[in-house]
């Protein structure tokens, strides 16, 4: 993502200062292998910040989905309803145990899941509904969270793009979103606004499945009720795997954690700075993001929706020759060459609309707010030419 022959690259790695001598600490330990002092303090660190019943920090985000699905023993003829305009680790996670995949479609509005949608695919074989904060933004958790219930459905929320990010129904309490589901799941891959190149993070605010959690983690061993002296000895007790990140990521993370503040008060800039500009796009056709009134700007990143993908194609190219570097993001999964010949068959044109169209801008933290009126600049020119 970080293309240095271009002026303005899709994304740019922020480091903050801290990051290589918190390793050097880490090494200087003599503990780099996993759940160290550095694992320790970025969970707590969530815990305290989000107000998250429980975490633990994971080697990726794609583990801790892997980890949902092993939680709630999803087996073969289980269903888990999930959009199809996301990325292929959900899918995944689920397929894996057995799963069928049921992909619902996205909102006209925006490209989080269409709720109105649901209840018509939930059958007694339905399980779970992921749902994915795209670009930080909420889904309409009241609204789900009602279906859910009616129907004793467990509700994962896929967070990648949501650290920091809240729901704010009008005249509710604001929730940081991670908190709301069962489990959620985090990523800190260089794209995100705090990152370790790679990692993730599960949170479990079900109290009945934190014990399990842990022994999962651990590839099955109760061994970290065995450090805690709550075991003589740890032993093989469940299925599980090796989802502990090594010191040194969690070392890189706590520095960016620790100036989470900073970092998300230049990105929701950024976001704001390109909201401004761009306001004169939609007489061209092109749509901006629309904020629900239940959601905010977390400064994740920041996309246009063009009139079709060959225009989509047009800009990105007309960008590059101004060294400008975009991005387009997710394929609908019910159209992928894998998955297409297992999909029910149901039209879902909104998945399709932005797979098509949906062009993401460079957003990052070294991104000069003049920069970001050069690109703007360049897109006006593009459609008033």
């Amino acid at each position: 993502m970080y293309h240095q022959q271009y002026q303005i690259p899709f994304n740019k790695p922020f480091l903050t200062g801290k990051e290589t001598d918190y390793i050097r600490e880490a090494v200087a330990s003599g503990k780099i292998s996993g759940d160290g002092l550095f694992t320790a303090r970025c969970q707590a660190f969530f815990e305290a910040r989000y107000g998250f019943s429980k975490t633990l920090l994971t080697t990726s985000c794609t583990d801790a989905l892997e980890m949902c699905a092993l939680l709630l023993n999803i087996k073969s003829g289980d269903e888990v309803i999930m959009p199809s305009f996301t990325f292929v680790s959900a899918a995944n996670a689920f397929l894996l145990r057995g799963a069928r995949l049921v992909f619902a479609d996205s909102s006209p509005q925006h490209p989080n899941i269409d709720e109105t949608q649901l209840e018509s695919l939930i059958t007694p074989r339905t399980r779970a509904i992921v749902l994915v904060h795209y670009g930080g933004m909420a889904c309409n958790m009241n609204a789900i969270q009602q279906i859910a219930h009616r129907h004793g459905l467990t509700i994962i929320e896929d967070a990648a793009h949501a650290t920091d990010a809240r729901y704010c129904p009008p005249n509710e309490t604001p929730q940081y979103l991670g908190g709301i589901g069962s489990l959620a799941t985090f990523s800190f891959h260089e794209t995100k606004n705090v990152m370790a190149g790679e990692g993730g993070l599960l949170v479990i605010n079900d109290s009945a499945l934190r014990s399990r959690a842990e022994i999962i983690r651990e590839k099955g061993t109760n061994r970290a009720a065995f450090f805690r002296n709550e075991v003589a000895k740890y032993q093989w007790v469940d299925i599980g795997s090796s989802f502990l990140p090594s010191e040194l990521i969690a070392a890189f993370l706590y520095a960016q954690l620790e100036q989470i503040s900073v970092i998300q008060q230049k990105r929701i800039a950024i976001w704001q700075h390109y909201h401004q500009y761009l306001q004169q796009l939609p007489r061209y056709g092109v749509a901006l993001p629309q904020m629900p009134s239940y959601a905010e700007c977390n400064g994740h990143l920041y996309y246009i929706v063009c009139r079709s993908a060959t225009e989509r194609d047009q800009l990105i190219a007309y960008l590059k020759t101004h060294s400008i570097y975009t991005a387009f993001h997710y394929q609908s999964l019910h159209q992928s060459p894998f998955f297409q010949p297992l999909h029910d068959g149901r039209p879902l044109p909104y998945a399709d609309l932005y797979s098509d169209r949906l062009l993401r801008l460079p957003l990052y933290y070294e991104l000069e707010l003049n920069s970001v009126e050069k690109i703007c600049a360049l897109m006006e020119q593009f459609y008033a030419s």
